[in-house]
């Protein structure tokens, strides 16, 4: 069983918005910090935001700040990252992952479940 399908990709104009869902089949990941990751072409995969098991502490790279909102509702087994006023170095592949909250960071080699197929988000100049 695939740990996480992310979803909500697409293409969309520079300024436009996106929100992308990540659902997790493992339970466990409902008490687990979840986070954003994306990768660009020929780009190693790097940190988009985090959030801890509850929602209670919230980072975003600097990247995202002020133009992306995480949240999650366990409930649902669903993390989601609104992003908003995209612009193309937005483009890539995103993933989500469960992992360790470190400095305000999570970096993709701290992620504790196996990486999903992503969702490709083109943002077009």
């Amino acid at each position: 069983q695939v740990p996480v399908v992310e979803s909500g990709g697409g293409l969309v104009q520079a300024g436009g918005s996106l929100r992308l869902s990540c659902v997790w089949s493992a339970p466990a990941y409902s008490k687990y910090a979840m986070g954003w990751f994306r990768q660009a072409p020929g780009k190693e995969r790097e940190f988009v935001a985090c959030l801890s098991w509850n929602g209670g502490r919230i980072y975003t790279a600097d990247s995202g700040k002020d133009r992306f909102t995480i949240s999650r509702d366990n409930d649902r087994n669903t993390m989601y990252l609104q992003m908003d006023r995209l612009k193309p170095e937005d483009t890539g592949v995103y993933y989500c992952n469960a992992g360790i909250i470190t400095t305000a960071t999570m970096t993709p080699s701290d992620v504790l479940g196996s990486w999903g197929q992503g969702t490709q988000v083109t943002v077009a100049s």
